[in-house]
């Protein structure tokens, strides 16, 4: 009811995602016959989470001599088609060359054991001491399961997968920007829209998709001007076909050894090796005063 008075008020600028504005279409409370301009941030990300239809039906009722302006990271076919349907010798304007992906991000790829994923991802936290790393899963269960290991561990890290609900999002976002957390575990769905300049770590603990969600993922660091790394473990066997994909992506990465612990830490906690298993039960039953001494991110 809010939206709605505040559209029957009159408004010079509408902001809404595409299933909130056709359902204000279709009831009527959404008149787009003065439209002069539409603006779609993130274009490819809408019609890959399946707003095409929507998004159809909003440009189809709005004027013929509007402006069209589509923002996306990634050009894909989908993209490229919408443009040629909306758009009248649309201009197109690109950020970087063809021949280069972001430049304010280092990429780097390990190749590792998948059963010392985990261990190397622990590492590499301890390495950079980002002042905030976006940890990229497959599956609402692997950030769960990879958030209570972090926990566990002493990381201040908060979890964000399609489980949590809009409010629990919000409190997770707000530890970050408040220095309350500083590692967020996180699906691909639900860290769109994620906007922390604070990100200087982002690390692909399962592999993406294919390379537009690569470099979406990435793209959470390395903004405004600031650098960024974004770390990519990689199996052994697929070595091969992420090489492949960062061809695609049009990215250079360097290849690097699974980082070690310092020598203090490697008394408490196992390097990334098939030589060290993992750690007995007493030794994970250590104090808290005794983790805050070995953690690269101490408990406050």
């Amino acid at each position: 009811m809010k939206e709605r008075r505040a559209l029957q008020g009159g408004a010079h600028i509408v902001v809404g995602t595409p299933g909130r504005l056709r359902d204000h279409l279709e009831r009527g409370a959404l008149d787009l016959s003065a439209l002069r301009a539409v603006v779609l941030d993130e274009a490819d990300e809408m019609l890959d989470m399946g707003f095409r239809e929507e998004l159809e039906e909003i440009l189809d009722a709005t004027p013929v001599e509007r402006r069209t302006l589509l923002f996306s990271a990634t050009m894909p076919r989908p993209i490229v088609a919408m443009a040629r349907r909306y758009q009248k010798d649309a201009l197109r304007i690109e950020t970087i060359g063809e021949s280069e992906a972001h430049a304010d991000i280092a990429y780097q790829a390990v190749a590792v054991s998948p059963t010392d994923i985990e261990h190397a991802v622990v590492n590499l936290l301890r390495l950079h001491e980002a002042e905030t790393a976006i940890l990229f899963c497959a599956t609402r269960e692997a950030v769960r399961r990879l958030h209570a290991s972090l926990t566990e561990r002493g990381f201040h890290a908060v979890a964000l997968s399609g489980e949590h609900s809009q409010n629990e999002r919000n409190n997770a976002l707000q530890s970050l920007r408040d220095r309350k957390a500083r590692v967020c575990v996180a699906t691909d769905v639900a860290a769109r829209g994620i906007d922390l300049p604070s990100v200087s770590l982002v690390i692909h603990v399962e592999l993406p998709r294919d390379a537009e969600a690569l470099q979406h993922r990435s793209g959470r660091t390395g903004r405004a001007g600031r650098k960024g790394i974004a770390v990519l473990m990689v199996p052994f066997r697929r070595r091969r076909a992420v090489d492949a994909m960062l061809k695609r992506a049009r990215i250079d990465a360097e290849w690097i050894e699974p980082p070690r612990p310092t020598k203090s830490a490697r008394r408490i906690a196992p390097a990334c090796s098939k030589r060290c298993p993992r750690p007995s039960s007493s030794m994970r039953r250590i104090s808290n005063s005794r983790r805050r001494s070995w953690n690269a991110w101490p408990r406050t």
